[in-house]
């Protein structure tokens, strides 16, 4: 959510911090500033609305020299409205300090109260304000030893970058529950809560775990354990994304840029991992011997929002092939059902960032109780990755469209390679199967691509329906999950109501609303029960609605069932989800464009939801 970045070197601050922030845009907020501290003075900007709000109050202000040292942070309001006052960098009471902060203090009421009676000021409603003043109330001519003894007295999460005026050459930063990275550099270093932040000046990154804190000055990183104060070691991982990948190369958005790289995404995640010709699936990172796998009693598969619509579709995938009993959880609901959970059940966790605050909570929760966890992720070196015991990188780049796109077939992909191979190996599968299954993966990424080379006709039919103001979506079996996908696609970026249902579901309620103002979008492909959605069909257009249907290519019988036919090439029904997802989000793109919508940051939400 909140974006934070920071500079210590050369280079002039202002222009890598506000770099740093406009990379950081995608993640969502509502306001923005910078601190830098120049010949021992703290100089603070903050603007409320977009970047370019803070670039002209810099315009306006100019500073009087470069500064070598700074934080910057793109705010989401938690506790406060957005405003000047409540737009971070913070600072104490004298502007010795300045603080970024991502996160939430939970119990900044009870220390706000204590400092308001001890005679502190404060000007703004944030809960970051109060870890300000309490490092100055510490501070002692040690900036380090002062916040190490603020963060003994926080509770909640944060992931912290903090200057002080009196040591002019240094940046502390600090996390809990909240990631933080710091870029290393040549004569500079950097500190970011996101990846794409530091890669216009660095691929050479350390991920803080929790309870690190850090001082870095431009020649010099040293981190310790916030506890004991004992130096900690951590490895310096090389990203393998670079900044090309975080830029439009000539799309209109970043949305519409990922939806149409998902055939290289799907290719770039099997390829190496899968061989169709000899049947043979290879997953290095997950240890798991053929004995161990076939004690696994039972799947928990724990996720959020596009990726739980994933987990959904893989829910099918492993029991069918694996025939290992799967439930699916929302993360946000996971540990307050009381799930039954012991050693011989594995938890699935999902996130594209490898961030996502609740799936994070989940991950610990399955860890608390003895069961072996297992991490989709696309982010290497994410907190999700280096908390569970095994992990497997999908491998689709930086996804920047808060809508998610690629990182949807991405997890798919994998999650179909990994049901098919423990399948095999459980002897579920037998090796003919497998290698058919395997070559209709293989396949799906020319299929996407030969469905991709003329969309136009997707948005003819946006546009006869873009002034609608209520959607439904339907799909059976595998599909089901990809209609729910398409409806909140739909609601993310054109703010439509959208609403998917299982299609058998119809005559239970849905049906009610059903009338000539109502489109509704059927995943109508060859399957096992295609039979049934054509019948579900046929109940909508009885009672007056217009049907949108997404069909193979070699279906005749479904022009006339339908008023309008999105045509996609025929693949097998367990992968037709990688295939059929894709006109859904197209669909809504170009509605969302019709309607003159912020595509790629829509207004509420959030890249990646970091705090609960």
């Amino acid at each position: 959510m909140c974006g934070i970045v920071g500079y210590v070197g050369k280079k002039d601050a202002v222009e890598v911090l506000l770099e740093g922030l406009k990379k950081l845009e995608y993640r969502g907020y509502d306001s923005a500033g910078i601190a830098v501290i120049i010949d021992k003075e703290l100089h603070i900007r903050r603007s409320v609305g977009k970047l370019c709000n803070l670039e002209e109050n810099l315009a306006k202000n100019p500073l009087s020299i470069s500064a070598r040292i700074g934080i910057g942070h793109t705010r989401w309001a938690t506790h406060g409205r957005p405003s000047e006052e409540n737009a971070h960098p913070h600072t104490d009471s004298t502007k010795n300090i300045g603080i970024v902060h991502n996160g939430i203090i939970e119990n900044y009421v009870e220390l706000r109260s204590k400092l308001e009676k001890n005679g502190k000021n404060f000007k703004s409603e944030t809960d970051t304000e109060v870890i300000a003043h309490l490092i100055k109330k510490h501070y002692n001519n040690n900036l380090l030893n002062a916040v190490q003894k603020t963060l003994s007295e926080l509770g909640g999460s944060y992931a912290l970058g903090i200057i002080c005026m009196n040591e002019p050459d240094k940046i502390l930063c600090a996390r809990h529950n909240a990631p933080l990275i710091i870029g290393v550099g040549k004569g500079e270093n950097f500190i970011a809560s996101d990846i794409l932040a530091l890669l216009p000046y660095t691929r050479e990154m350390i991920f803080l775990e929790n309870g690190d804190i850090a001082e870095i000055t431009a020649d010099k990183i040293v981190i310790k354990d916030i506890k004991d104060n004992n130096i900690t070691t951590r490895e310096i991982k090389s990203v393998r994304w670079d900044a090309m990948q975080a830029k439009k190369d000539g799309y209109k958005h970043f949305m519409l840029k990922e939806i149409f790289e998902q055939p290289r995404t799907i290719e770039d995640t099997f390829r190496g991992r899968i061989y169709p010709d000899e049947g043979k699936v290879h997953i290095e990172e997950v240890k798991l011997k053929e004995k161990d796998i076939k004690k696994i009693s039972n799947i928990y598969i724990v996720a959020c929002g596009t990726s739980y619509h994933s987990a959904l579709v893989s829910k099918f995938l492993f029991e069918n092939f694996t025939r290992i009993p799967t439930e699916v959880d929302i993360a946000s609901e996971f540990r307050y059902r009381a799930p039954i959970l012991n050693e011989n059940i594995l938890v699935v966790v999902i996130s594209q960032s490898g961030e996502t605050a609740d799936t994070l909570a989940a991950l610990r929760f399955a860890k608390s109780r003895n069961c072996q966890t297992l991490a989709v992720c696309n982010v290497v070196g994410s907190t999700m990755s280096r908390e569970a015991m095994y992990v497997i990188y999908t491998y689709c780049g930086p996804e920047i469209g808060v809508a998610s796109t690629k990182a949807f077939t991405g997890q798919l992909t994998i999650l179909y390679i990994l049901a098919l191979d423990w399948a095999y190996k459980r002897e579920t599968l037998a090796k003919n199967e497998l290698k058919t299954y395997l070559k209709e993966l293989w396949e799906v990424p020319v299929k996407i691509s030969k469905f991709l080379k003329n969309t136009e006709f997707v948005n003819d039919i946006a546009k006869l329906f873009a002034h609608k103001r209520d959607f439904l979506y339907l799909g059976r079996h595998v599909n089901h999950p990809v209609a729910l996908e398409g409806a909140l696609k739909l609601k993310e970026i054109s703010y439509i109501h959208a609403e998917g249902y299982a299609a058998g579901e119809m005559k239970h309620g849905p049906i009610a609303l059903v009338d000539e103002s109502m489109p509704i979008v059927v995943i109508a492909v060859k399957s096992k029960v295609y039979e049934k959605i054509i019948s579900n069909i046929e109940e909508a257009k009885a009672r007056g609605a217009t049907i949108i249907a997404v069909a193979n290519e070699s279906d005749k019988e479904i022009k006339h069932k339908s008023d309008h036919v999105i045509y996609v090439p025929k693949t097998d029904e367990f992968v037709s989800p990688l295939i059929t997802v894709v006109p859904l989000q197209l669909l809504a793109y170009y509605i969302a464009v019709l309607l003159g919508r912020d595509i790629d940051q829509p207004r509420n939400l959030a890249k990646s939801v970091t705090v609960e």
